[in-house]
């Protein structure tokens, strides 16, 4: 069963749900994909700040908990959940490794965290050629390394 309820002066939607199986929108999984509907850009703004200031999108991952069951992300899993860490993700991507590698590894289905976090870091001046680069073309820079044979990511079908 569903409640909605309308945040005063917002006008986004606050859905709390029973089905933890529900769609999530381009926030991703977390807690926010539990608590704001999918369909509008604007409740997914909430939907990612909750996500990124509450941790649980990188808890969820790691336990296929809050709809992140790392078995449906695939390609488009794995690159909303790129987009949505953009900005620490450079920071894991610049260093080699950290939270958001770890997280995305589990998106992937990558057996190797510090690999992947090699083999971005290898990359980053492709996947961030300048500051301009859009979202979009860094998830795709990314899902392009992350499909290298050698690093063995399985969910990326």
């Amino acid at each position: 069963m569903r409640s909605i309820v309308k945040i005063a002066g917002l006008g986004a939607l606050l859905v709390a749900s029973n089905a933890a199986a529900d769609a999530y929108g381009p926030a991703g999984c977390g807690l926010g994909s539990l608590v704001f509907k999918p369909d509008s850009g604007f409740t997914q703004i909430f939907a990612a700040t909750t996500n990124g200031t509450s941790g649980t999108q990188t808890f969820g991952i790691s336990s296929g908990t809050s709809n992140c069951d790392p078995n449906k992300g695939g390609k488009l899993g794995a690159k909303a959940f790129v987009e949505t860490n953009r900005t620490a993700m450079a920071k894991d991507i610049s260093r080699g490794g950290g939270e958001t590698i770890t997280g995305l590894s589990e998106v992937a289905g990558c057996s190797n965290p510090t690999a992947v976090g090699a083999e971005l870091q290898k990359n980053f001046k492709t996947i961030f050629p300048n500051a301009k680069v859009t979202d979009k073309a860094v998830s795709e820079s990314v899902v392009k390394v992350l499909s290298e044979p050698s690093l063995s990511c399985t969910n990326l079908t």
